[in-house]
């Protein structure tokens, strides 16, 4: 079952760095989700999409999966430039 290496983003709600530094594997979903014909919640018998392991850096997630024979992509987060300006500069 393939899987998805990637780093934990940013929140957008917030301008703080907490918790980015991580890195986490994710399984891909196997099957797709479908209505449930009483409730209508979406579901799918597949278990692994609850799976959520996360690494101090990106080499130890790559190497739980190599020694696990799991397939992964990494998707690497764009590294982010902030322009620091202050509220007076809107008046030159």
């Amino acid at each position: 079952m393939p899987a998805r290496i990637f780093q934990n983003p940013m929140n957008a709600m917030q301008s703080g760095r907490a918790l980015t530094s991580k890195w986490i594997l994710q399984f891909e979903p196997a099957e797709a989700r479908k209505a449930d014909p009483l409730t209508g919640w979406a579901g799918s018998g597949d278990t692994q999409r609850q799976v959520e392991l996360e690494f101090s850096d990106m080499e130890s997630a790559k190497a739980y999966a190599d020694k696990h024979g799991i397939r992964y992509s990494v998707t690497e987060t764009p590294h982010k430039t902030l322009k620091i300006q202050a509220y007076a500069d809107n008046f030159h």
